[in-house]
């Protein structure tokens, strides 16, 4: 007699929650924020209270025996001092096409995000002074992250909440990624991420060919090895922006 073939679980790879949905008559859903390798990002509204919210729901394939979600948790909770991480609360789980699906409640912050941010100003960038300030913003927040030996490890624009307060940023990271212990490695790739997100913002490679000196000077044309030997932390690229001096 011939054996069964073994079903495979489905692979969950969107959740497409829509507003209005209730979930373990807790939780409103009201928008989704954002969305990453490891899962997707929503602003819920908690009935009991009237508070907004984030929950980052992990998919099940990428959070195998909740071991993804678990040191997600951990990480928030040893960063809970940083002041540019969301502020971590409690871990629930909740049935999605008949699959355990495990979300992390968060403090839901003020702003939007970097890639909306970017979108609504002119010719979608920032000019370099305002870009300067916006990197001083994330170097100061990621060095925080290092101090405490850990990493982002995904920083991106749809990454990044902003909200502009005068010639200021307040910053919000979300969506940590998580591959292991923190490593000198792992912290020099936030560094060229943080360079990276400094070039998009400034209009990329169509606008880096007229950059003042002092911008190619951070950006080094996108060379690894010379951003490294320049910058090897975030807290080398922070001083050197304070210390900037400007034509």
């Amino acid at each position: 007699m011939a054996g069964r073939a073994r079903t495979r679980s489905p692979v969950i790879e969107r959740f497409d929650f829509e507003p209005g949905r209730v979930l373990l008559r807790k939780y409103e859903v009201l928008s989704r924020l954002g969305s990453g390798w490891e899962g997707e990002v929503y602003m819920l509204r908690e009935l009991a209270t009237g508070i907004e919210r984030a929950g980052k729901f992990f998919f099940p394939h990428r959070n195998p025996g909740n071991r993804t979600a678990r040191a997600y948790a951990r990480k928030l909770h040893k960063l809970r001092h940083c002041p540019i991480v969301i502020q971590y609360r409690t871990q629930e789980t909740l049935l999605v096409r008949r699959m355990p699906v495990t979300f992390l409640v968060s403090d839901y912050v003020e702003g939007e995000l970097l890639t909306d941010w970017l979108a609504r100003q002119p010719g979608r960038r920032v000019e370099p002074f305002m870009g300067l300030h916006l990197l001083h913003a994330l170097a100061r927040g990621v060095e925080c992250i290092h101090e405490a030996r850990e990493y982002h490890g995904d920083l991106h624009s749809d990454n990044v909440i902003v909200r502009q307060i005068g010639l200021g940023f307040e910053i919000k990271l979300i969506d940590l990624f998580h591959a292991g212990p923190a490593t000198a490695e792992a912290m020099r790739q936030d560094v060229l991420d943080l360079v990276r997100l400094f070039y998009d913002a400034l209009g990329g490679r169509r606008h880096y060919a007229r950059q003042p000196r002092q911008v190619k000077e951070i950006v080094c044309g996108l060379k690894r090895s010379l951003i490294l030997r320049r910058f090897r932390t975030a807290r080398r690229l922070r001083e050197h922006l304070e210390t900037l001096h400007w034509d």
